[in-house]
C-alpha cells in the first residue's frame, strides 16, 4: 500500500487537445483530475456553442455541397450542371469561384481567386454580364475582390464563406 507522501511525490502530466488548443495538466493524480474535470466542465459547453455558430467549410464539405454542378477535369475545375436547372450567371460565377477554392485546398492552384478575363474565358459568359454579376457579388458580401500585384493582371476575385453559404442555399431551393 501506497503512504501518502509516495502518492503526493507521484507526478502525471495529462495533455488535452480539442481542435485547435492543447491545454497540459500536471501535477498529482488527484489534483490533474479535479483540474481536467474542472477544465472539461468549462470548455465542452463553449466548443458545442462555437460549433453551433462556426461557419468554415472544409474541402469535403464543399465537394459534398457542389458535386452536382463541379467537375475536376484535366484542363482545371468546371461548372458542369447535369441538374437540369436553369442556374443564373451569378451563380455559374459563384460556382466557378467556388471550384477554384477547392483547387486550391487540394494543393492543385496556388491562389483560390481568378481575374474577371478568366473567370468569362471558363464560363463562356460576355464580359459585361461578367463584369456586373460580379459587382453584385462584391456588393452583397459574396465575392472578395483582391488588388492585384504589381506586374499581374488586374484584379482578383474569390470566393467568401458568406458567398458559399449562400450558393449553397440558393442551389438547394432549386432541387
Amino acid at each position: 500500500m501506497e503512504s501518502t507522501e509516495e502518492r503526493e511525490r507521484l507526478e502525471v502530466t495529462v495533455v488535452v487537445t480539442i481542435k485547435d488548443t492543447s491545454v497540459e495538466f500536471r501535477g498529482t493524480p488527484e489534483a490533474v483530475l479535479d483540474s481536467l474535470h474542472r477544465f472539461l466542465e468549462r470548455e465542452i459547453p463553449n466548443l458545442d456553442l462555437a460549433s453551433r455558430i462556426s461557419l468554415n467549410y472544409s474541402l469535403p464539405q464543399l465537394m459534398d455541397m457542389f458535386a452536382q454542378y463541379i467537375r475536376l477535369t484535366p484542363e482545371g475545375p468546371r461548372v458542369i450542371n447535369d441538374t437540369g436547372k436553369r442556374l443564373s450567371d451569378k451563380e455559374i460565377i459563384a460556382l466557378q469561384l467556388v471550384a477554384y477554392k477547392m483547387m486550391f485546398d487540394l494543393k492543385r492552384f496556388s491562389t483560390p481567386s481568378m481575374t474577371l478575363q478568366e473567370i468569362q474565358a471558363i464560363t463562356g459568359l460576355k464580359p459585361k454580364s461578367v463584369s456586373s454579376r460580379l459587382s453584385e457579388l462584391v456588393k452583397a458580401g459574396y465575392v472578395e475582390k483582391e488588388a492585384g500585384e504589381e506586374g499581374t493582371k488586374g484584379t482578383r476575385y474569390r470566393v467568401t464563406t458568406q458567398g458559399i453559404h449562400w450558393l449553397s442555399n440558393t442551389l438547394a431551393s432549386k432541387r
